[in-house]
Parts: structure tokens; C-alpha cells; sequence
């Protein structure tokens, strides 16, 4: 998780905290959305990813008033003051990252099988 974490905030230029808290954000949104199997294959080679999806799904009665899907996570992700550019930024990191962990096919499995991902590619 530090690694992922390191990664985020250099190449988006955010703080570490924030980039913990998107990851988990992110995590938590893909297990909801996505292909159950590949994404906990995904989540199973992320130290400390169980943790950060915990952490992040704490607010249970805000993210029910925003609903699902990708709206509900962008609006999770402009809460913690991140922009659009940062967040097409951190989602073409977190794809390259999973590829490394899990490899691309199964990435782009968890990208197509995801209502709306495939526009951050």
C-alpha cells in the first residue's frame, strides 16, 4: 500500500493522506461496481487495501444520500478537494499499477466490466 500510496501522490501531486483515502475510495467503488473476482484478485495483491476500503466507507449515510456509481465516487473524490485532472491522473495510475499486479488482461477485465471506467483508460 505504501507503494501505491508514494506513486499517487508524486505523479498526482497530491498529499499522501489524500492518496490513501482515494485508494480506498477507489477500492471500495470498484467492489461495487466491477467484477466481483477480478477485483478482489486485485484488492488480494494490495497490502492494507482491505484497511483503506474500511477506512474510506465510514461516512455509510453521506454515501447513501449520493447513490452509486461513478458520480457518487467523483463526488467523493472532489470532497477531498481533488479536481478532474487529478482524478483522470490517479485512475491512469491505479490502472498501471494493477497491471503490474494483476496483469493487463485482467485489468482491462475490471475497466470494461465497470459502468463508466472505461473513460478514464
Amino acid at each position: 500500500m505504501d507503494e501505491l500510496i508514494g506513486q499517487l501522490a508524486s505523479k498526482a501531486g497530491i498529499d499522501s493522506v489524500v492518496a490513501e483515502k482515494t485508494i480506498g475510495i477507489v477500492l471500495g467503488f470498484l467492489r461495487d461496481e466491477g467484477p466481483a473476482d477480478k477485483v478482489q484478485a486485485l484488492i488480494d495483491q494490495i497490502p492494507g487495501a482491505e484497511a483503506a476500503i474500511a477506512a474510506s466507507s465510514s461516512n455509510g449515510g453521506l454515501s447513501r444520500l449520493m447513490g452509486g456509481g461513478l458520480m457518487a465516487l467523483g463526488t467523493k473524490l472532489m470532497a477531498l478537494g481533488l479536481g478532474m485532472g487529478e482524478i483522470q491522473s490517479i485512475a491512469r495510475e491505479l490502472f498501471r499499477f494493477g497491471r503490474d499486479k494483476i496483469g493487463a488482461d485482467q485489468m482491462g477485465e475490471i475497466i470494461s466490466g465497470t459502468p463508466g471506467l472505461s473513460q478514464f483508460a
